[in-house]
C-alpha cells in the first residue's frame, strides 16, 4: 500500500476492518470464553489475501486462521484485526509471534485487549519494528461483536440483553394470557439470528409454563441453526417433562433460585459470556432491580391491547426519582415493528 494516497489507504483499511467485523459476527456465540475476533490480511499491494475468525476454544485465533489462508502473500503486508493481537502463551501460541514470522509489517486493530492474559501484543510488535495503529472503527467493534466479551472482562459477569416484544401501550400479552404473536414475522426472524449468536438464553418457569417455548435458534426456513445456545430455566416451580425447553434440540439447565446475581455467577462458571434474557415481566423485573440488565432490545408493534401484563413487573423502582433512564443506541424498523436498542444511562457508552 506504499503507493496509495493517505485517503486511499484509509479507505482500504476501513473496508478491511468492516470485513473483519463481519467475520467476527459470524462466529459470535461459538468462541466463549474467548472473544469473537475477525482478521483480514492484506498483501503488500493492499489486496485482500485472506479473512479469518476465531475458532472454538482450543482452536486457532483469528490472526492464525487468516495467516494460514494468506500464505506467502502475507509477507510485507498488513493485518487488520478487531482486537489487539495476543502477546502471551495461552491454549494456543501468541499471535504476535505468528504475525512476525509471517512477515507482516503493519497491524491495525480496533480495540486494545483489556485482559491481563492477552494484553501487551501491540507493544511487542512495535518493539520488533512493526507499524501498529489502534482505533480503526473502534466504536463499531465495541458495540458489535466484542460488546459482551469486553463487558465480561470489565465486570467479571456475563453481559445481559433483555429482549422484549410489546404493543405501543406496553403490553406483552392479552388479558386472557395469550401472547402470540405480538411482534411481526420479520422481528421473530431477527430474534432467531440473535439467539444463534449468544451463549445462553434465560427464561423463567412462568414463561415456560404459559408459553411452552422451545428457546432454540432456527434458520429462516425453520431448520435448526448451526449454533444452539444453552437454555436456562430459572425458578422453583415444577416444569413438566414434556416441556419443549427440555427436549434434545439444545442443552438445558435448571436453576431453582431466582436471584439474578446467583444465576449469572453460575453461568460465568460455565464460561457463558453473552446472555439473552427472554423471561417474562417478573424475571425481567428482578434482573432490572439487581442492576443486571446491560442492554434492552425492544420490538414495539404498532398495536394496542389496553389490558394484559405489562413488559416489566416490580423492578424496585417506587418513585420518579428512582427511574432508570436509558440511552438509545439505535432505532430501526423490523418489518412493521420499531426496533429500539438502548443501554442504561449509567453504563459506559463504550467498553474500552
Amino acid at each position: 500500500m506504499a503507493a496509495a494516497t493517505g485517503q486511499q489507504r484509509r479507505a482500504v483499511l476501513a473496508a478491511a476492518m468492516r470485513r473483519a467485523v463481519a467475520a467476527a459476527e459470524q462466529v459470535r456465540g461459538t468462541t466463549s470464553p474467548n472473544p469473537p475476533v475477525g482478521c483480514v490480511v492484506l498483501d503488500a499491494a493492499g489486496a485482500t489475501a485472506a479473512v479469518g475468525a476465531t475458532a472454538p476454544p482450543g482452536g486457532p485465533h483469528a490472526e492464525i486462521v487468516a495467516l494460514r489462508g494468506a500464505g506467502e502473500r502475507a509477507r510485507g503486508g498488513s493485518a487488520v484485526v478487531t482486537l489487539e493481537p495476543c502477546g502471551q502463551q495461552g491454549r494456543t501460541p501468541p499471535c504476535t509471534e505468528a504475525l512476525l514470522a509471517a512477515g507482516i509489517v503493519e497491524v491495525h486493530h480496533a480495540v486494545a485487549d483489556p485482559h491481563p492474559d492477552g494484553a501487551g501484543g501491540a507493544a511487542r510488535l512495535r518493539a520488533a519494528g512493526l507499524t501498529v495503529e489502534e482505533g480503526l472503527l473502534a466504536e463499531q467493534v465495541r458495540r458489535g461483536p466484542l460488546r459482551a466479551w469486553l463487558h465480561h472482562v470489565r465486570t467479571g459477569r456475563p453481559h445481559v440483553t433483555w429482549k422484549l416484544a410489546a404493543t405501543l401501550d406496553g403490553r406483552v400479552g392479552a388479558a386472557d394470557g395469550s401472547s402470540r404473536w405480538i411482534s411481526s414475522a420479520a422481528s421473530r426472524a431477527e430474534v432467531h439470528l440473535l439467539r444463534g449468536a449468544v451463549d445462553a438464553i434465560v427464561a423463567g418457569t412462568g414463561t415456560v409454563l404459559v408459553d411452552d417455548p422451545q428457546l432454540t435458534a432456527r434458520q429462516p426456513g425453520g431448520e435448526p441453526a448451526a449454533h444452539q445456545p444453552l437454555r436456562v430455566v430459572v425458578g422453583s416451580r415444577p416444569v413438566p417433562a414434556t416441556a419443549r425447553v427440555l427436549d434434545s434440540a439444545a442443552p438445558t439447565i435448571r436453576l431453582t433460585g431466582g436471584d439474578p446475581v446467583a444465576v449469572l455467577t453460575e453461568l460465568h462458571e460455565r464460561d457463558v459470556v453473552d446472555v439473552l434474557l427472554e423471561g417474562g415481566p417478573t424475571l425481567a423485573g428482578a434482573f432490572v432491580a439487581a442492576g443486571c440488565v446491560d442492554r434492552v432490545l425492544a420490538y414495539i408493534a404498532p398495536a394496542l391491547l389496553g389490558a394484559g401484563p405489562a413488559a416489566l413487573d416490580d423492578a424496585g423502582i417506587e418513585t420518579m426519582g428512582g427511574i432508570l433512564r436509558l440511552c438509545v443506541e439505535e432505532v430501526s424498523m423490523s418489518g412493521p415493528d420499531i426496533r429500539i436498542c438502548a443501554i442504561p444511562a449509567t453504563a459506559p457508552t463504550s467498553e474500552a
